[in-house]
């Protein structure tokens, strides 16, 4: 099993599961798109994951909100609204016959081009809607094993030219920083911001324990990442110290934990960051702490409903 935080236990169901593109439902083997899409031909699109837990799409206003805003900021207006997409993922879950440890892959791309060109005049069609609901639940060994990073030389980019808070299907570049980190023997690549501060990973972001504090980056060149939030969130309703701030790897070095956050992987506990062991190599008693609280919030969020 290829290591890292979205290590999701095999499930032979996802063979025969309905996929939504464009107010269709087709079989995955039939589920295409065409080569002309924006979204195929220079990354133009928008994308977002969510959780289905006990039949309820946890945190889905905040996911929402964090699409419309990554729609808003590259120019591209949804000729839908919030109520159309989830009852669309919604029919998706339910054709699959969906109920609990489901991820959801939604990808909105500007449309269908006339010819190949970042021109988006030459769009001859409005936003192409994909959603991909698949049983995914994360492997229980990789929260158990943890896992190890390596820091990139690929930079996290300033805000006046991609910023990093938008999710959209540009990637390479965190494609690039997590093929170093596989190279060098780690599973994921740490990331630093334009001054040299930690900022996130490749594709989840990055926490660190010193004593009882919690830090975090300041967020300014970091994913604005859902969980993050959340677990922020947790720390704040539970009194414990949560600094958003400027740290460098000298400090990561000697952490006494550090772990991660994803939609899919919820905490994952960091051992190794450029093969130096942090703390006992094991996941530590606050980041216990904050992933038994976090669960908890996702339970109170299922009981909420949508």
């Amino acid at each position: 099993m290829i290591q890292g935080t979205h290590n999701a236990l095999d499930d032979p169901r996802n063979k025969d599961i309905s996929i939504f593109i464009n107010n269709e439902l087709l079989p995955r083997d039939e589920a295409k798109i065409s080569v002309f899409d924006s979204g195929y031909l220079v990354g133009d699109g928008v994308w977002e994951g969510l959780r289905l837990h006990d039949g309820v799409l946890v945190f889905a206003a905040q996911h929402l909100d964090r699409l419309w805003q990554a729609a808003a900021t590259v120019g591209m207006k949804l000729p839908f609204s919030r109520e159309d997409l989830l009852a669309d993922i919604h029919k998706t879950i339910e054709a699959n016959n969906m109920h609990d440890d489901v991820h959801v892959r939604v990808m909105v791309t500007r449309g269908i081009k006339k010819t190949p060109s970042q021109d988006p005049r030459l769009t001859i069609t409005g936003p192409n809607v994909v959603i991909i609901a698949e049983h995914k639940k994360a492997s229980p060994e990789t929260k158990e094993k943890g896992i190890t990073l390596f820091t990139s030389t690929i930079r996290r980019g300033s805000p006046d030219y991609l910023d990093p808070r938008l999710n959209c299907h540009s990637k390479l570049h965190e494609v690039q920083a997590l093929i170093q980190a596989l190279e060098a023997g780690a599973d994921e690549a740490l990331m630093l911001d334009i001054h040299g501060f930690v900022s996130t990973c490749n594709a989840t972001n990055f926490f660190m324990v010193k004593g009882e504090e919690v830090w975090t980056s300041t967020g300014q060149y970091c994913m604005n990442g859902i969980t993050r939030g959340n677990v922020i969130r947790v720390c704040e309703e539970n009194r414990m110290v949560c600094r958003q701030k400027n740290f460098s790897l000298f400090d990561v070095y000697g952490a006494d934990e550090a772990f991660v956050t994803g939609t899919f992987g919820g905490l994952t506990p960091v051992i190794r960051v450029d093969g130096r062991e942090i703390g006992a190599g094991k996941a530590g008693r606050m980041t216990k702490r904050l992933s038994d609280l976090y669960e908890g919030l996702i339970r109170a969020e299922a009981e909420k409903g949508n």
